[in-house]
């Protein structure tokens, strides 16, 4: 049984990363949205019986997934490494030296309560330096995440140690929080506000600004990163 149920995650994965190959990534949300069906009628065969919760998490992970998967490549080309923040939870005694120091360029001062990583998805650092340069929060909705990107953007910009690090929020947005700039919903605040940069992953048109862009343009802030 739990062979057939890891078999049946990796198919669906591979399923869902074909489509986007094939429609693009703006379509990631309709894409989803269409193997959500076939996800809650197959895993109720596993005994799951709350599908619907069981969906969200495995949403969530892949969407994780596939945006390290397509930012991979340039934050190669620029000479960074990107990771999953998880990885740098560990002990030092069970990080490498580099990312025991990435980890330690990143950690927030909380004085006698202790030193504490920032909720990241993503982080992106420089394997020369072992410093983080940025890191990523994503999530299909705004209201699910941003408000929590942007406590971590005011605590990073408060100490001189990690004022230079990016705080990047990548969204769905399927809500449909951003699309407009004014009069801008709550969301579209934090965002323009308390972020570096809020990307979102769509085909619909959006109003964009300096701070709110469609996914694509995030590659272009891969590049910034290192200068």
């Amino acid at each position: 049984m739990k062979d057939e149920k890891t078999k049946f995650f990796t198919e669906i994965k591979n399923n869902i990363k074909k489509e986007i190959k094939d429609k693009g990534i703006g379509s990631l949300s309709k894409i989803l949205e269409n193997f959500r069906e076939t996800y809650i009628k197959e895993i109720s065969k596993f005994g799951i019986k709350d599908t619907e919760q069981s969906w969200k998490p495995f949403k969530g992970n892949l969407l994780e997934e596939i945006i390290l998967e397509n930012i991979f490549v340039e934050v190669e080309k620029a000479g960074l490494k990107a990771l999953k923040g998880n990885k740098l939870e560990k002990e030092e005694s069970k990080l490498n030296e580099c990312l025991s120091k990435v980890k330690r360029s990143l950690v927030v001062d909380y004085g006698k309560f202790g030193m504490h990583l920032p909720d990241a998805d993503v982080i992106i650092f420089n394997p020369e330096e072992c410093k983080a340069l940025a890191v990523i929060s994503s999530k299909s909705t705004l209201r699910e995440r941003v408000a929590q990107t942007g406590y971590w953007f005011l605590k990073l910009k408060s100490s001189r140690l990690t004022k230079k690090i990016k705080v990047f929020f990548i969204t769905l947005d399927e809500d449909g929080d951003l699309v407009v700039k004014h009069p801008a919903k709550k969301g579209r605040a934090i965002a323009e506000i308390d972020t570096d940069g809020t990307f979102v992953i769509t085909s619909k048109t959006i109003e964009e600004s300096s701070k709110v862009k469609k996914f694509e343009k995030f590659l272009e802030e891969i590049e910034k990163l290192k200068s």
